[in-house]
């Protein structure tokens, strides 16, 4: 028989044990294991779809602000420990309705990912790499004990959302539409334990760029007194609980006239760096062949492993003669690294010339290069900032990796059609 103990689930077959229940006696929650078994797997072949009768008017493209306007529908499907999984719903754009006790708004069991879905040169939708945003999705319903998520039947329901609300993506090249599969713990009770019950749904949004000052070089503060992640902890997952701890020291980065955080960790003189904001880091250093070092922080728990990253390195490490970044020189070899960057590092490479760019991924802002770094009262100068403009391996990059998003680039299967 499967149980689940210490918040961690037990699965066999597809089978999964009920999660935990609580009790109260003499004034301490004891946790108490029940054993209902039930397929514990979402069926997409059941899903049904409800669409709008008041479909919205679709905005202009050049008003969009990241994360503000909604497409007309949503996918939903909520988790119970004795029946599962319910039968997955496309209806209209609406709000939830929570109990107040639900898990999510005590104890932050929530997992979000980020996707986006751009029109091919045929017309029809594609998404770039979903397979890695949904492994990461399981891992991080796994970090934080929600009832587990079959990925591969999550993407078949995404799909499916994107092909109902096509229209709302935009034309243009270098905008999409934004997806955000959420998956909530709605346990009613406000015991300290793992939710077992849960609720996961999917909206999305129209976007352009994410930065307001569109391909300008951001600016970065390096800071130590707060960390976004540590050893052992949760910055390699994509968890809500991770961003929220971030705001106030944006604030004030803000207020000193920076654009995001760039996170320090470790003790003076070793001081790592983590990500920039919520986005991946990454430094271009010319060597003494005349080659490129790409170096970006190892993924060692504290750094989240983002799909950009991932493709970053992989077409880095491809640029040659026979498959070359644009605008970069074939024969000139890019080697990429992942190992720890300090502070230390930061300031040699850019005291002795040898920085030649840095710059900051992810699937919102794809890539932003770096213009400016403030640390301990002093300011690194790597850009204009008042250029629109990404820097020479940036901007290569940047320009591949949107080809291959928007279909007009074919490389390792990576852009994925919607359609079935």
């Amino acid at each position: 028989m499967n149980t689940q103990l210490n918040g961690h689930t037990n699965i066999s077959n597809g089978v999964l044990a009920s999660p935990l229940a609580m009790k109260h006696v003499n004034g301490i929650h004891e946790v108490e294991v029940y054993s209902v078994a039930f397929n514990a797997n979402l069926d997409p072949s059941k899903l049904t779809v409800t669409q709008t009768d008041t479909p919205k008017p679709l905005p202009e493209p050049s008003s969009l602000v990241f994360g503000q306007t909604m497409t007309d529908h949503m996918l939903v499907m909520s988790f119970d420990p004795e029946t599962g999984w319910t039968v997955p719903v496309i209806q209209p754009y609406q709000p939830l309705q929570l109990d107040p006790a639900s898990s999510c708004f005590q104890y932050c069991p929530n997992v979000f990912e980020g996707m986006k879905a751009y029109l091919g040169p045929d017309g029809e939708p594609r998404l770039f790499r979903p397979d890695l945003n949904m492994r990461r999705m399981e891992l991080s319903v796994d970090r934080v004990a929600l009832p587990p998520i079959d990925g591969h039947a999550l993407l078949k329901l995404i799909k499916k959302l994107v092909i109902v609300d096509k229209r709302w993506i935009p034309s243009q090249s270098g905008y999409s539409l934004y997806i955000r599969p959420t998956i909530i713990g709605t346990r009613p009770a406000l015991g300290v334990a793992a939710s077992s019950h849960a609720l996961l749904y999917v909206i999305m949004s129209p976007t352009g760029p994410y930065f307001p000052t569109g391909p300008k070089p951001v600016s970065l503060l390096a800071v130590h007194e707060n960390v976004r992640s540590w050893p052992g902890g949760t910055g390699g997952f994509k968890l809500g609980l991770n961003y929220a701890p971030a705001f106030e020291p944006q604030r004030r980065a803000a207020e000193k006239g920076y654009m995001q955080i760039l996170w320090l960790l470790g003790h003076e003189g070793e001081r790592r760096i983590t990500e920039a904001g919520q986005m991946n880091f990454f430094a271009v250093v010319k060597r003494e062949d005349g080659d490129l070092d790409l170096v970006t922080p190892p993924l060692d728990g504290t750094i989240l492993p983002g799909v950009t990253r991932n493709s970053v390195l992989a077409l880095a490490a491809s640029h040659s003669p026979l498959t070359p970044l644009p605008n970069i020189t074939p024969s000139q070899r890019i080697n990429t690294h992942e190992k720890p960057i300090t502070m230390s590092d930061l300031t040699m490479w850019y005291s002795s010339g040898l920085l030649l760019e840095v710059f900051c991924v992810g699937t919102a802002v794809t890539v932003a290069s770096v213009g400016r770094i403030g640390y301990e009262g002093k300011d690194m100068i790597l850009a204009d900032e008042s250029r629109m403009a990404l820097g020479v391996v940036a901007g290569a990059i940047s320009e591949k990796i949107i080809a291959i998003q928007e279909g007009r680039f074919q490389w390792e299967g990576w852009s994925v059609p919607c359609k079935e």
